[in-house]
């Protein structure tokens, strides 16, 4: 979140007192999305322009910047996936209009058009004032007309044809209709047909602008007012509405509409055709369970990521207490969704296999928070950085949070190995689900409240960098998605577990290893690219804490919750199974150890994403649970 700054009707700026205070409480919002609560790193505020890098800056461009231009590799593609032949539609778009005779000034438009966006870089297209060029001779002076009147029916007669004079609008021209009925039509479905792919791909969305632009403006001008020309003889009196000088940019990733991720609205029509085919091809009929678990999966990431958006947008316009309760709500809504229908399932169908299912992605979840999350950010961090430090203290205390919880949950497990079966009506087990969240919150109010410098709040004193924070949603608009959004999520939920049947039953590995991989990393790769990012940004004490609070988080909110939930509709037995209880304690006791001096480099993370993948190839050797 930038940093706020009140600023009085005159322009001044507030106090040193009133501008801490703003700052702080964004900060409490900011300390309370990597303290127990997943985010994924999209700005809920606004960020000022003047703050934003020039790289970030080019992104938003609308491509009415004259820019130089070199020859690049994703330039070459664009010639060989689209320059080629959208070059060869505009030739025969200029042909059809040459014969139409009316339609002559778009044919000449169209042959210049094809040049352009054959090899559409280093050139420009301006608006410019018409020649006023008359293509139909003057009529000499008959009879009782006068030189006057024959000047007027001359220049009727030639605006009629061309438009080339100003005294006949754009729009009631003939060769106006006929460019509309034969010509525009066809090219403003291909480019349409453009737009569409280049900006599904992310990265080549500067194609997709260029073909926006050109439908909703190129196109519609009267030719005579459209000039291209490269840019060394670029006149300085027109106006600029079109320069694309690269086809692709690498950055495009930070794209965002409205403050959300360009993937994330990329991913949103899979969410649609996820519910529609899954619940109007109820009988596999068009496709069959693998490809609607897939994409009921797939579905997830996006629902996800507007869930945490709508949860960050509500706690930022609001006090500390009801920022926690909406978190505290809404938080683990995306697992414990899946979690429950899933033992609803199982309860229906009196199969135990959900259950040992349940278990194996809570377990997964946390060994990939704890190994891999922080593990690959050390990576792929310590390529650009040879040491990258972090805050020990805040590391140390999710370290400890983390034992607690750790601790906590498998305290039934071992009480059951200790005396022998633990039965569901154990009173430990309720205990323990009640004093984890006791916990969490205690955990929460010493890092929000009493113990919040261990987070190095600190507040510049520069005026250029104080701002005020403008949310992209208004509390209304996040209530509302956050509702629809959880609403889709239950549903996709729900297909995902109608559909895993087949899935377990014919698969060739052990049902533990698709629990600890597929349900559980998948709805967290949106956290595991939040955490590259501040890895790369050598921020890396946030990446770790990323994967510690979703630990924490099943520990303390998932896990509980469920056995509460458990006490009401089914059996759920809060024991696991030996291999889980040692793969997580001893991930924790490695965790801890490698954060313990506050510095890493790509080593260190490449011990822990082996010991992850070493831990996978035992769930992948290791025999299905009992009952399935």
């Amino acid at each position: 979140l930038p940093c706020s700054s009140c600023q009085s009707s005159s322009g001044q700026l507030t106090s040193t007192k009133d501008k801490n205070a703003i700052y702080k409480e964004i900060q409490k919002h900011k300390i309370l999305q990597s303290f127990g609560f997943k985010k994924w790193k999209s700005h809920v505020t606004a960020r000022p322009w003047e703050d934003r890098s020039e790289i970030v800056k080019e992104l938003y461009s609308d491509l009415n910047v004259i820019k130089s231009s070199t020859v690049t590799c994703g330039n070459i593609l664009y010639l060989l996936f689209f320059g080629w032949w959208l070059a060869l539609l505009y030739v025969l778009v200029s042909v059809v209009m040459f014969l139409t005779i009316l339609g002559a000034p778009y044919g000449k438009l169209c042959w210049k058009l094809a040049g352009y966006f054959l090899w559409p870089f280093g050139k420009v297209i301006q608006k410019v004032k018409a020649s006023g060029v008359w293509w139909v001779g003057r009529i000499g002076c008959q009879g009782g007309i006068s030189c006057l009147e024959d000047k007027r029916l001359s220049s009727i007669l030639s605006s009629f044809l061309t438009g080339s004079s100003s005294s006949s609008p754009h729009q009631r021209r003939v060769s106006t209709y006929v460019w509309l009925l034969l010509g525009y039509p066809l090219l403003a479905v291909v480019h349409g047909l453009i737009c569409f792919i280049a900006w599904f791909l992310v990265f080549v969305i500067p194609i997709a602008k260029m073909n926006a632009r050109t439908v909703t403006k190129v196109l519609l001008l009267p030719p005579e007012h459209v000039h291209i020309q490269r840019l060394r003889k670029v006149p300085l009196d027109g106006e600029v509405i079109l320069c694309c000088y690269h086809a692709v940019n690498a950055y495009y990733y930070k794209y965002a509409v409205d403050g959300i991720n360009v993937f994330a609205v990329n991913l949103l029509p899979l969410v649609i055709i996820t519910l529609v085919l899954g619940y109007v091809d109820s009988h596999n009929r068009l496709t069959g369970s693998a490809v609607k678990f897939t994409l009921a999966l797939l579905s997830i990431m996006p629902l996800s990521y507007y869930i945490g958006m709508a949860i960050a947008s509500i706690s930022a316009q609001s006090n500390f207490a009801v920022g926690a309760v909406v978190n505290a709500t809404f938080g683990s809504i995306t697992e414990l969704t899946f979690y429950i229908t899933a033992l609803i399932k199982g309860a229906r169908e009196g199969n135990k296999c959900y259950e040992e299912i349940v278990k194996a992605a809570l377990t997964g979840t946390l060994l990939g928070c704890v190994l891999f999350v922080p593990g690959l950010c050390m990576v792929i961090g310590g390529i650009r950085h040879q040491e990258q430090r972090f805050n020990s203290r805040s590391a140390g205390v999710s370290s400890a949070l983390l034992f607690l919880s750790v601790g906590g949950v498998f305290a039934p497990t071992l009480f059951s190995k200790v005396y022998g079966r633990l039965v569901c009506s154990e009173p430990l087990v309720y205990t323990v689900s009640l004093l984890l969240p006791i916990a969490y919150i205690i955990g929460l109010c010493f890092t929000l409240k009493t113990h919040s410098h261990i987070y190095d709040i600190h507040v510049s004193d520069s005026p250029g960098h104080h701002h005020s924070a403008v949310v992209h949603w208004s509390r209304w608009r996040a209530l509302l998605i956050l509702l629809l959004s959880t609403l889709c999520m239950s549903a996709c939920a729900d297909l995902a577990t109608e559909h895993i049947s087949p899935i377990l039953a014919n698969s060739t590995v052990s049902q533990y290893f698709i629990g600890v991989t597929v349900l559980a990393m998948v709805p967290e790769l949106p956290e595991i690219v939040n955490g590259i990012q501040f890895a790369l940004q050598n921020n890396l004490s946030l990446s770790i804490e990323i994967g510690s609070c979703i630990a924490v988080q099943v520990c303390m909110l998932q896990i509980p919750i469920l056995v509460l939930f458990t006490i009401f509709y089914v059996n759920f037995i809060l024991v696991f199974n030996d291999l889980h209880v040692y793969a997580s304690m001893f991930s924790v006791v490695l965790m801890n150890y490698i954060f313990m001096d506050g510095k890493c480099d790509y080593f260190q993370g490449t011990v822990l994403v082996m010991v992850y993948f070493i831990l996978l190839a035992v769930y992948f050797f290791a025999p299905s649970p009992a009952g399935c």
